[in-house]
């Protein structure tokens, strides 16, 4: 069962969060998951989406203790739990908030 806020995360699940928040818009490439944990060290890629003219500060609930998890973080971590071991190969995110994953599946 995932975590419904901030504080009932694991560290690393909490560190990605922190990241995903203070950078706002654009990626992590390449980011490992070992036993449905995200790998931050060492740090994977990460792209900043620069908006021109727009809103490009990190969020500001990155600043709080806790607060509840927003869907889009559950289902991302939903979605580590079953990878288990293997690679996101791109998470995009926007608002501060899981977008999109890129998962390759093994051919079976």
């Amino acid at each position: 069962m995932v975590a419904s806020d901030k504080a009932g995360l694991s560290a690393p699940r909490r560190a990605l969060v922190e990241l995903v928040q203070e950078r706002n818009f654009g990626r992590v490439e390449h980011l490992p998951v070992r036993g449905g944990e995200p790998v931050l060290d060492p740090p994977p890629r990460v792209v900043r989406e620069v908006k021109l003219g727009g809103e490009n500060d990190p969020r500001p609930e990155r600043a709080l203790a806790n607060f509840r998890l927003k869907r889009q973080w559950v289902e991302l971590f939903e979605l580590f739990d079953a990878v288990g071991d293997g690679t996101v190969d791109v998470l995009e995110f926007k608002n501060g908030l899981p977008f999109k994953a890129l998962v390759a599946d093994p051919a079976r």
